[in-house]
């Protein structure tokens, strides 16, 4: 993208943040227009987050002009606010490419950027890393300041929180922003508003607020009424105490898009010392009507017509797996209102919408908790009732102590409905679904399903909703299914194979997804080809018969070959003493970068000429 100079005179002047450090103060509205304007220009063109950055753009101009970065660290949570940042950090010529293989990552990244301190993905660690950097920071003496921006979205997980309560305790040189985008105090955010967050951020006020309370120290009562009447006042202007109690100096609300304003309240808190928390209120697609009236949608967007106002249609004729997912939990709540469904704040995204508006007193969104998840769901377990929780691969990561301690050791029968399972694409490593097969399979008593097509995954959701020994996973990828017809909803036998060619002397075990493709490699090469439905249990009978009528096995699954499904294959063969080799195909042991599906696949060889060149070379040894 060849950057126009004419249109974005301003913004042109700010290559680097030190070029915009050198603008007049004046100048910076204008240079948020620009640049605004030209995110909406990039990402139009490239696909990727557009509401998020539009929110922060004001925000983001005046962290850079008022902090000395990259000496001092900004910390920007989960990353899908970042764009701007991204821009203004010398990479504004290659923002087209984001989210593109070989492009910018979605979100800072340390590798990328020395102004990306933390790496991110998933949310609610800007504080807790911020936290370790600011002890640092006052150990060396440099004067290096720490700032962590995170939305009030990432700020609902508990990880947030046990940062913030430590950060109390130490009191550490650093200041947290919270980008509220929320309606609910919007009338908060004025002239008069401003003002008090001025007064509140200045020495001034610290200085009268620290020695009044030196002074009635020795005055108990009266200290009592006061420090009463000062939390009154202030909760009816600003929702200050909940911070405050976490150890921290509130300044706010504040404007998030008035620069002047925010520059203003940054050069006053840069000079403070310890634990300083600073609420602004931003819009979500500031700037750009559709996506301040439709932020979800506008969330993360396809190449699109920003003169149209609406996002391209994309009718695919297949449902997807999400889709999948949430007509199967309507189907099943219409005839059992034991069902109880759970989401850690990803209801689009796990295809609950609909389900969320025709049965609320059903279903819950827990926000950004994914332990709270889990274990709210052994609790509604434990009280008799059937509870679902819907959750990406790599978010139930962040609640894997809960799921054994919580859920496998107590046998409680909860459905894991696992999406994002595989490889996810644009979002790179921190979001491909590469390990749970991995981290879930050594988990005793939990039943693993890795369904092959969209029949087959309601077949498993059906199987696992209805198991009641212990814990269930159906595991589905990101994407549209593959055209199979839907079949009346019967339970599967857990632990069971399906045979699904016949062949000589090669068998093909296929895990989840790439059925086509194993079945198209397994016609060329005339092997026998299984759709094994079940990592855990396997199905150790038809395995060992496959042993002994072939020559070899391969594995094929879309994960982590590393403690994988493969490897449980290996190790029953190894267990039984059959003396067979076996290629086990996957994702090899690294982390897997960004690009779209079929561009991961074909060059991790998981396509069919992939699979295919892989089982040849390795019979050739």
């Amino acid at each position: 993208m060849n950057f126009d100079t004419i249109k974005y005179p301003i913004l042109a002047l700010a290559g680097t943040v030190q070029e915009l450090r050198l603008l007049p103060k004046e100048k910076l509205p204008l240079l948020c227009k620009e640049l605004r304007q030209y995110l909406l220009d990039s990402v139009s063109r490239s696909s990727g987050h557009l509401a998020s950055g539009l929110g922060v753009v004001e925000v983001t101009v005046a962290l850079h002009y008022v902090y000395n970065t990259p000496f001092d660290h900004l910390i920007w949570d989960v990353g899908h606010q970042a764009y701007p940042h991204k821009i203004l950090t010398g990479r504004r010529d290659r923002i087209n490419t984001i989210r593109q293989k070989n492009g910018l990552h979605p979100f800072p990244w340390r590798e990328e950027s020395e102004y990306d301190v933390l790496s991110v993905g998933h949310s609610s660690t800007s504080i807790s890393a911020g936290l370790g950097m600011a002890v640092v920071a006052a150990r060396e003496g440099k004067g290096r300041r720490t700032v962590c921006i995170i939305g009030d979205g990432a700020i609902t997980a508990g990880m947030a929180f046990e940062a913030m309560n430590h950060a109390g305790d130490i009191k550490p040189d650093i200041l947290v922003i919270l980008n509220d985008n929320e309606m609910s105090i919007s009338e908060n955010v004025g002239a008069l508003n401003n003002r008090l967050t001025q007064i509140l951020s200045g020495n001034t006020y610290l200085r009268i607020r620290e020695r009044g309370k030196y002074v009635l120290n020795n005055i108990p009562t009266l200290k009592k009424i006061i420090k009463r009447t000062e939390s009154h006042l202030k909760s009816m202007v600003v929702p200050c105490t909940l911070f405050e109690e976490l150890g921290f100096n509130y300044i706010g609300p504040a404007d998030g898009h008035d620069v002047l304003t925010l520059i203003r309240i940054l050069e006053n808190v840069r000079n403070l010392k310890k634990t300083q928390f600073l609420h602004i209120i931003t819009k979500k697609g500031k700037g750009y009507a559709p996506a301040e009236k439709d932020p979800i949608s506008w969330h993360s967007v396809p190449k699109f017509d920003p003169s149209s106002g609406s996002l391209p249609l994309n009718m695919p004729v297949l449902p997807s797996y999400s889709e999948i997912f949430g007509n199967w939990l309507n189907e099943t709540a219409a005839i059992d209102s034991r069902l109880i469904a759970i989401t850690p704040a990803m209801c689009e995204g796990s295809g609950m919408s609909n389900f969320a508006r025709n049965y609320p007193s059903q279903y819950f969104d827990v926000a950004i908790a994914e332990q709270h998840a889990v274990t709210f769901a052994a609790g509604i377990a434990i009280s008799g009732y059937n509870p679902i929780v819907a959750i990406y691969s790599t978010f139930l990561q962040r609640a894997y102590d809960q799921v054994i301690h919580d859920v496998a050791i107590q046998k409680l029968p909860i459905l894991f409905a696992i999406d994002r399972g595989g490889i996810v694409g644009a979002d790179g490593q921190t979001h491909q679904g590469a390990f749970d097969l991995v981290y879930l399979r050594c988990i005793p008593g939990m039943v693993i399903m890795t369904p092959s097509d969209e029949n087959e995954c309601r077949q498993m959701l059906y199987t696992g909703y209805h198991y009641q020994k212990g814990p269930t996973a159906v595991r589905y990828p990101r994407g549209n299914g593959t055209g199979a017809i839907l079949q009346p909803l019967t339970k599967l036998k857990i632990g069971k194979g399906i045979i699904k060619r016949y062949g000589k002397e090669l068998a093909i075990l296929n895990f989840g997804t790439l059925l086509l493709e194993a079945l198209s490699v397994a016609d060329q090469l005339d092997a026998t080809l299984v759709d094994m439905r079940f990592v855990k249990p396997l199905d150790e009978i038809l395995i060992t018969e496959l042993c002994i009528n072939h020559k070899a096995l391969v594995t094929l699954e879309e994960g982590s070959i590393k403690g994988g499904a493969g490897s449980s294959v290996n190790e029953l063969i190894m267990s039984k003493r059959l003396c067979l080799p076996v290629l086990n195909l996957g994702l090899p042991d690294e982390f897997i970068p960004q690009g779209t599906q079929e561009e991961i696949r074909h060059d991790y060889q998981l396509d069919t000429i992939g699979i295919k060149q892989q089982i040849q070379a390795w019979l050739m040894l």
